[in-house]
């Protein structure tokens, strides 16, 4: 038996309830894993709430991150006692997800947990912190080094804005942090920040070209923000967009890319190549120091899962929320 937050929905509606499970209802997949810690992402809580069309087949266990101990393979890569973690492909969508105490997948999913982390903290950095170091290694890759100018983080208070900011000042990037509470600004300023402005600087409808502000930008929030912190951007400048908080819309001309060259970059955590992950967990475990984790993070239940999901599409969680099973 085992424990799990599942989502179902049926001719009475959508509901998420905690339940106990017979090993018998996992899905398929070569390799069963107990889960020692899983997380909350925007998401997830979209999926938890039903606010957004996350879960594609019923009944779902969300949760898009987990780390633990593979308990049985049938996988040649991995072994009973191997440390793993997983980050998308798909679970918590299609496929039954990380906020359970078991799990089974496709082994391919899965890569080591790097030597210097423990499961808690490899899900401290989870999904965002990659995320965010993605969003780096393509403004590296188009040639944005420190001395081209500040890169702006938006939704910086939340996962990947907190992480992106750390990552960034780590490699010596001077960070602009844009936030809907400003009130956070000591938090960001400790994570490496040098300026904070307020969103709404950039969430409402903006001019086709503005002011050159910014070499680079890590972009959480799309819509308008976005479309904004493209035409403020300098010339040949990189924007990395990895999510859409405001809106998957993007009201947008093409001043920027053919006045400016800037370019946009589509970042993608979910189906990326293995060697990719291999890549951008190599880095984090260079550049995370362990002892700044507990700065960003807030551990949580099971039990605790459904409520702080409302509480963190209406803005009121920052950095990240690590699940304990």
């Amino acid at each position: 038996m085992f424990k799990a937050l599942v989502i179902d929905k049926d001719d009475a509606g959508y509901a998420t309830t905690l339940q106990e499970l017979d090993d018998s209802a996992l899905p398929a997949g070569d390799v069963t894993v107990k889960v020692q810690y899983s997380t909350l992402n925007y998401k997830d809580a979209l999926a938890i709430t039903g606010k957004g069309p996350v879960v594609r087949k019923f009944p779902m266990v969300p949760g898009i991150d987990f780390a633990g101990i593979v308990e049985h393979s049938d996988n040649p890569s991995f072994a009973p006692g191997d440390r793993v973690l997983l980050n998308g492909w798909g679970v918590g969508e299609t496929h039954w997800g990380g906020l359970a105490s078991r799990a089974r997948v496709n082994g391919d999913w899965l890569i080591p947990i790097p030597g210097g982390f423990t499961a808690e903290q490899a899900m401290a950095i989870g999904t965002a912190g990659y995320t965010a170091m993605l969003c780096i290694a393509a403004l590296e890759r188009n040639r944005i080094v420190p001395k081209d100018g500040p890169i702006l983080v938006t939704g910086a208070n939340g996962g990947v804005g907190s992480f992106a900011i750390l990552l960034l000042n780590r490699l010596g990037y001077e960070v602009v942090a844009s936030t809907g509470r400003t009130q956070e600004a000591e938090y960001l300023r400790s994570l490496g920040a040098s300026e904070i402005i307020d969103r709404a600087e950039l969430s409402s409808p903006g001019k086709p070209l503005a002011k050159e502000r910014w070499a680079g930008v890590i972009d959480s929030v799309g819509s308008h923000t976005l479309v904004n912190a493209c035409a403020s951007t300098q010339y040949g400048g990189v924007v990395a967009a990895c999510g859409l908080a405001q809106g998957m819309d993007f009201p947008a001309t093409v001043a920027p890319f053919i006045l400016r060259g800037v370019t946009l970059v589509g970042i993608d955590s979910v189906m990326r190549p293995r060697e990719h992950r291999l890549k951008a967990w190599e880095r984090l475990a260079q550049l995370v120091d362990p002892a700044q984790l507990n700065q960003i993070t807030r551990k949580i239940g099971l039990d605790e899962v459904g409520q702080l999901a409302h509480e963190l599409l209406a803005g009121g969680v920052r950095g990240r929320v690590v699940v304990e099973l």
